[in-house]
């Protein structure tokens, strides 16, 4: 089978701006294609709720800019998954249209564009799960219900690597695909070639966020791997990175219930007898990942409900004797808030910094340390008046909270300033499920068009 090398560049397209001396370097190496991610859970479930994108669009053109001029120029692929933070229909439409605005910017050549969908018809979903589709519920939820769906505002269909490797097939030299599992994106290529699942499959999950795979740590810098028969090789391409066996074997395990399973559609990669070696002090070759197909063939569906409005006020504590007592301020707030709003229509929530502000009752640090905290107390109400009405009342009260020992007249609570910040809308995950299929393209849409 040919060698086949990918470039890819970072981990999350737009999401802060790739660096372009590594690019640069790894497009002199003439890869095969380049390939990014766009997309993520980790930003929370309100860009896919509310259908916007979570990075800046002109840090979304700066990226796809550089990678569209390269594959262009090396006459190779061009895939991102995930487009535009969610890989709504929003986010492919978006990412074509920079795309044709760029080809007449530079007057590229003609090129053939696939765009893929992923946004789910809520109504079509309900029809699968009264028809008897098999779900299943991940992370402890139970099955699909009708319920789940009437509270979602937009769904996705999360797809396997079989959609864009259609679409290569079908003589795609640019991919805008909707929302995609990380390594099936670096996968499709490699199937194309003839490869197996298991080491086009792994290969994607050592490339998918780019040079986190590389120490020291660094965003936003190119990695090329290098597929043959014998395994994957990394490398960096910025000047002051190396791949090692451990920074690849960690990045291999990370984020993940199993460090040895990678889950994906129609199967899961096991990598549990993984060899990992150092080419020089630069690269690393992996080698042994195996395919375990799965019983039934299913894809992940994402979706995201809107549960009210939000608001902020930052409030910062000083006073040793409040700081003591700090969950007894926290509770004369809750009241003040109750007395006057009832206690079913909102929600407030008291972000404790210098406590437990990260990690919140997961922190096994129970006690202050610090000589000061910050309380960044959040709002959620049916409407925008209310959210900043009862976030105002909740951080106020810090200053007339009752407590023992209270000595001075004049509060114990500063505010950075005495006023409440409007916030995006919250939104919670509604559909974090799979379903079952019986073609692995049936839940997405493929549109062609010649471009330039």
């Amino acid at each position: 089978m040919k060698t086949m090398k990918l470039l890819t560049p970072t981990g999350h397209l737009g999401f802060t701006p790739i660096e372009p001396d590594s690019f640069w370097r790894g497009v002199a190496h003439n890869p095969d294609a380049i390939v990014a991610d766009s997309g993520s859970c980790d930003i929370g479930p309100h860009p896919l709720g509310a259908d916007e994108a979570a990075s800046p669009r002109t840090w979304q053109e700066h990226d796809l800019e550089l990678i569209l001029r390269a594959s262009r120029r090396l006459g190779v692929p061009m895939i991102i998954g995930s487009a535009s933070d969610t890989g709504t229909d929003r986010g492919v439409r978006e990412f074509a249209a920079i795309i044709r605005e760029l080809s007449r910017k530079y007057r590229l050549p003609r090129f053939r564009m696939a765009s893929i969908y992923s946004s789910q018809d809520l109504e079509a979903l309900k029809r699968r799960v009264q028809g008897g589709a098999w779900t299943q519920g991940l992370d402890g939820r139970p099955p699909l219900t009708i319920e789940d769906l009437e509270q979602t505002d937009n769904a996705v269909a999360v797809m396997g690597a079989e959609p864009i490797l259609e679409a290569l097939r079908r003589g795609a030299d640019v991919i805008i695909a909707g929302r995609a599992c990380d390594p099936a994106i670096f996968a499709a290529p490699l199937l194309e070639a003839g490869y197996g699942r298991a080491i086009a499959y792994f290969a994607g999950k050592l490339l998918e966020c780019a040079s986190f795979c590389a120490e020291p740590f660094a965003g936003k810098e190119s990695i090329l791997g290098t597929v043959d028969e014998t395994g994957i090789v990394l490398e960096p391409m910025s000047g002051y990175q190396r791949c090692t066996p451990a920074s690849v074997a960690g990045h291999a395990m990370y984020e993940r219930a199993s460090p040895l399973r990678e889950f994906l559609p129609g199967g899961y990669v096991d990598m549990s007898e993984c060899v990992y070696e150092a080419v020089d002090e630069r690269r690393t070759r992996v080698r042994g990942p195996r395919w375990v197909a799965a019983a039934r063939y299913t894809v992940k569906l994402e979706g995201a409900g809107k549960v009210g409005e939000r608001a902020l006020m930052i409030v910062g504590i000083r006073d040793p004797n409040t700081i003591a007592l700090l969950d007894e301020a926290i509770a004369w707030s809750q009241r003040k808030v109750r007395e006057r709003f009832g206690g079913e229509q909102y929600q407030v929530y008291y972000h404790v910094y210098g406590r437990n502000g990260v990690m919140g009752d997961l922190e096994p640090i129970k006690e202050i340390r610090s000589h000061e905290v910050c309380v960044v107390v959040e709002g959620v109400a049916p409407t925008r008046a209310e959210a900043m009405e009862l976030t105002n009342l909740a951080g106020r009260n810090f200053m007339y909270a009752r407590l023992p020992g209270l000595k001075g007249t004049a509060g114990a609570a500063a505010f950075m300033s005495d006023e409440v910040l409007p916030a995006r809308a919250a939104y919670r995950w509604t559909l974090n499920h799979i379903i079952e299929v019986e073609d692995p393209l049936e839940l997405f849409r493929m549109e062609f068009e010649e471009v330039g």
